[in-house]
């Protein structure tokens, strides 16, 4: 008896996905496909270790070592970890939230947007898709600068070796930041970006160099007794700097140290740069007008009678272009490395890493507001709030600086 009711109750449940996904539930059951009748997923734990090496170990670890030197050992340290500790946990909310309306056995939400539209409705996913899209053509920027950036600083520390270091060893960036753009242009048309497992496993053993190479000039300065003077509070106020440029300069590292933390960019999808920001612009386009050959026509290359695994579409040569020579252009006015950071942790870390994920873990857990609970929660949202929106003020205040200080496009280090 108990048999028979098992067996009923496993086709019961093979109809529903079958109804739900469109797929043979005997192809689900033998594994060709996951439970939505999508391919069946086969990443594994060194894969996504690989993505999020990559993801979290990016250009925001580069400014560490100025925001550590701007806040000081003491408040450094706690605020690095304090931003830890709240990733860790609303990271952990967001995580529950991939499935609706139950985390363990409900619908799966294949992005950010659509997880919070299922549990926060469609006007607040338009307000994260806006962050998002701010987030990601931000971080194309960010990327932009710190490249230009690393290979300016190879060309002066050369200069430096040649001429010595009381040599006017100053350059600009803009011809590197062209000579990206050109690059991002061509890896912008690379079709299915998403399936380059192998590229975040070269950019997570990359990241581990970089990291590596900059721990090991720092011992070797220290341990050599050539490193400068550090304090437990930071920066001192005195003749270089005023009480209101440390205030300044504190946001900007609190901003920089938020958005070395943030995690929203690898949960729920992995969101590779702009591939997403092409993603949801070619496909409304395709919806718009479904009957244009210039939106959606595929030419495959050929050189001669040889045929390639490749195809051109004018739709995405045209828009990926324009969207990679604006972001340069961009990068090439602004190039304010720790500034852009600063902002970019601002928008990243409030809303995307805190906000999001904790009005969701109430809608989801249907939490009291004025409970003991849901008041802890929102009060964990009033602080990130309050650090976003110091962490944008210091970096609007030091891009104005910057402005001030040089002309757009003649920005030389």
């Amino acid at each position: 008896m108990g048999t028979a009711i098992g067996r009923q109750e496993f086709m019961i449940q093979h109809a529903v996905l079958y109804c739900e996904s469109g797929s043979d539930p005997r192809t689900i059951s033998d594994g060709e496909v996951d439970d939505d009748g999508k391919p069946r997923r086969t990443g594994i734990v060194w894969t996504a270790s690989a993505h999020i090496i990559t993801a979290i170990i990016g250009s925001g670890v580069l400014s560490l070592a100025w925001g550590m030197a701007q806040l000081g050992w003491i408040a450094g340290i706690g605020i690095l970890l304090t931003f830890s500790v709240i990733t860790y946990y609303t990271s952990s909310l967001l995580a529950d939230c991939y499935r609706f309306p139950k985390s363990a056995s409900g619908k799966r939400n294949y992005t950010y947007m659509a997880a919070v539209n299922a549990y926060l409705g469609e006007n607040m996913r338009k307000v994260c898709g806006l962050f998002q899209f701010l987030i990601l053509g931000g971080a194309t920027i960010g990327y932009t600068i710190t490249a230009s950036v690393s290979m300016v600083a190879i060309r002066k520390s050369n200069c430096f070796h040649k001429r010595g270091h009381g040599a006017p060893c100053k350059f600009s960036n803009n011809k590197y930041m062209i000579g990206l753009g050109i690059t991002e242009i061509l890896v912008s048309q690379i079709p299915n970006f998403h399936k380059l497992s192998w590229l975040s496993i070269v950019a997570a053993i990359m990241s581990f160099a970089y990291s590596s190479i900059g721990l090991g000039l720092a011992f070797t300065r220290v341990i050599s007794g050539q490193g400068h003077r550090t304090t437990l509070t930071g920066v001192e106020v005195g003749v270089d700097v005023t009480a209101a440029e440390k205030i300044w300069t504190i946001f900007r590292a609190i901003g920089d140290m938020a958005f070395a933390c943030a995690y929203s960019v690898i949960l729920i999808e992995i969101q590779v740069l702009a591939q997403p920001i092409f993603s949801t612009f070619e496909s409304w386009a395709s919806m718009r007008w479904p009957n244009s050959e210039f939106v959606n026509t595929e030419y495959p290359l050929r050189i001669g009678s040889k045929k390639f695994n490749f195809s051109i579409n004018f739709l995405r040569l045209t828009g990926r272009t324009t969207f990679v020579v604006v972001a340069t252009l961009l990068a090439m006015a602004l190039p304010f490395f720790n500034e852009i950071l600063a902002l970019l942790g601002a928008i990243s870390y409030g809303p995307m890493t805190v906000y999001f994920p904790v009005e969701m873990h109430i809608a989801q857990n249907k939490i009291k507001r004025l409970s003991i609970r849901g008041l802890a929660l929102q009060l964990l949202n009033l602080v990130c709030f309050l650090v976003s929106i110091a962490a944008a003020s210091g970096a609007i205040q030091g891009m104005g600086h910057g402005l001030r200080a040089s002309k757009p496009f003649q920005y030389k280090e």
